[in-house]
């Protein structure tokens, strides 16, 4: 098997090297990554500069190809430059913090599986909640076991994964559950300060829920305990408005 390993916290992150040193048991693993962090990048690309890769390596060990650019960047110039053939699977990851709920469009992590999955490519987006002293090694073991599973039981379609490690399922027994991302509205707040000249500035504060949350979805999965997978995709038609707004006469202006 052929796999595409990218993420957004930058290929010297310790996220991308556990999930590396994992998913050579499933196949050859090509790591083209940023060169520095892109976290909240979302789907952006690369297209008005250009792009700067260049080999990396951690003395003797051949980390990879950091790229200068966004992990959707990474996708797209792994899987047409520097992969050895084309992927049957990219993983985007190992993201030190959680990309639940809404976070999944905001995420660079899920953007760079997206990428993967535009190009008919299964694709799985891996994140562990945050700790300054995570265990990555462990949760990189959980996530291959998960990924393992997944490409057994899919069907033959491509499909892409959003999954989800909090930091207590490292420490206790626990399952996975498949469930849809959550839709609550986040809090947005700033925290005004100012600088030596008295001049304004903002810091975004930490997003919290406005309400108690919506059961049954990934945010109340995780805050339970369990590891979550999500099948995402990335057709944002609103199939039901469409139809209803075949209905509608609309006309330009000047038209009989």
């Amino acid at each position: 098997m052929e796999i595409l390993l990218t993420n957004d916290d930058g290929i010297y992150a310790p996220g991308l090297e556990a999930l590396e040193h994992e998913l050579t048991r499933l196949g050859n693993v090509t790591v083209v990554a940023p060169a520095t962090e892109q976290s909240g990048v979302g789907h952006s690309i690369t297209f008005l500069t250009p792009l700067i890769c260049k080999e990396v390596y951690d003395g003797d060990r051949r980390r990879g190809w950091a790229v200068q650019g966004s992990p959707a960047d990474c996708v797209k110039i792994g899987i047409f430059q520097f992969c050895p053939k084309r992927p049957d699977l990219v993983v985007s990851g190992m993201n030190g913090g959680l990309n639940a709920g809404i976070n999944v469009l905001y995420s660079g992590t899920v953007a760079a599986a997206i990428e993967g999955a535009f190009f008919g490519i299964t694709s799985c987006a891996v994140s562990l909640e945050y700790d300054e002293h995570a265990d990555y090694p462990k949760a990189a073991a959980v996530a291959r076991h998960v990924i393992e599973q997944i490409l057994d039981q899919k069907g033959d379609q491509p499909q892409l994964y959003n999954l989800n490690i909090p930091a207590v399922a490292l420490t206790r027994p626990t399952e996975v559950r498949v469930v849809p991302m959550s839709l609550e509205r986040y809090g947005e707040q700033y925290i005004e300060r100012q600088d030596p000249r008295g001049r304004s500035y903002y810091w975004a504060a930490p997003l919290t829920p406005d309400g108690p949350g919506q059961p049954n979805t990934d945010l109340a999965a995780v805050e339970k305990g369990f590891v979550t997978l999500t099948p995402l995709h990335y057709d944002m038609t609103q199939v039901a408005a469409l139809e209803q707004m075949r209905q509608w006469r609309l006309e330009l202006p000047g038209a009989s």
